[in-house]
């Protein structure tokens, strides 16, 4: 059985979700890249999910996003499944979008741990040795956003109905989660970062220089069809972490808070089906208690 998560709020994450079979379905292009930023920005302000940084590969994406409310699995599930119609409705298909793989969420308990990951978000198509330089990347990103900019995104006229639910316009934009905020202003962490991804991108390019290998190039990639996949091999049932801390003393309290969890939540969960209804869930307790369970209380983040 899988371990139940422990969704807090305040709490900031990766995530990355990967497209079936590796097919190049989020393959970037103006539409495409309109159709992602749409879902993300609706399903963000629909679940107080504050974007810290995107990017979306041609088969797979990353985000890293602060988790107000502890409403993060209600967000994943609205996303994925409005960007999963849309673009079927792109691409003309009928089946999964998705990998049958649960989404990935790693949390990043301090202020290092989340630039590393905003760092590694944004280098990804330079890491993979498809670009040069990040800002030649064609596909959906915060890269111009790090600085606040903030930008309207119309509703795709695919798929979505002009008399539906679903906003006309979203604004889009990065937030600073409190952890970041409270230590720099949003210049100062934009400076950061920019330095973070010019030191990441004259790395790889002496390493490629050094090996003799070649980026694949913009133009490869738009041309791409979204049928195809690598022909790499791809690694199966590694690991999946759900933390990622640098610092030992970090990594070993935030372990420990979540192996007590997880023996708290088995304890109750017993009890609980051995009809012992009044029994209340460790704090975090996400599915059992939209099913009505009482779980311990936890304050709501601003």
């Amino acid at each position: 059985m899988t371990a139940p998560r422990r969704i807090l709020p305040g709490k900031v994450a990766m995530l990355t979700r990967r497209s079936t079979q590796r097919q190049y379905l989020l393959r970037p292009d103006e539409l495409t890249n309109e159709i992602f930023e749409y879902c993300l920005a609706e399903a963000a302000k629909r679940f107080d999910i504050g974007l810290i940084a995107w990017l979306a590969m041609s088969n797979h994406y990353h985000a890293v996003v602060y988790d107000a409310k502890g409403q993060l699995p209600a967000f994943l599930e609205h996303f994925h499944k409005m960007l999963a119609k849309v673009l079927n409705v792109r691409w003309n298909r009928w089946e999964n979008l998705w990998s049958t793989e649960e989404t990935c969420i790693t949390y990043l308990p301090t202020y290092d741990d989340v630039l590393r990951k905003v760092v590694y978000t944004l280098s990804n198509p330079v890491n993979d040795d498809i670009v040069d330089r990040i800002a030649d990347w064609p596909g959906a990103s915060s890269l111009e956003h790090l600085r606040g900019k903030r930008t309207t995104v119309r509703r795709p006229t695919l798929f979505f109905s002009r008399a539906g639910v679903m906003p006309e316009t979203v604004e889009l934009e990065t937030m600073l989660p409190p952890i970041v905020s409270g230590r720099e202003s949003r210049e100062s962490w934009a400076a950061r970062v920019f330095e973070e991804l010019q030191a990441k991108e004259r790395s790889m390019r002496e390493m490629r220089q050094r090996d003799g290998r070649r980026v694949l190039g913009r133009k490869a990639v738009l041309e791409a069809s979204p049928f195809d996949s690598p022909s790499t091999f791809q690694r199966r049932r590694g690991l999946r972490p759900v933390l990622a801390a640098r610092d030992p003393k970090v990594r070993a309290v935030e372990l420990r808070r979540l192996h007590d969890f997880w023996v708290a939540h088995e304890s109750a969960r017993l009890r609980f089906i051995r009809g012992e209804r009044d029994v209340e869930f460790p704090a975090g307790t996400y599915r059992m208690r939209l099913w009505g369970a009482r779980c311990e209380a936890v304050p709501i983040a601003a």
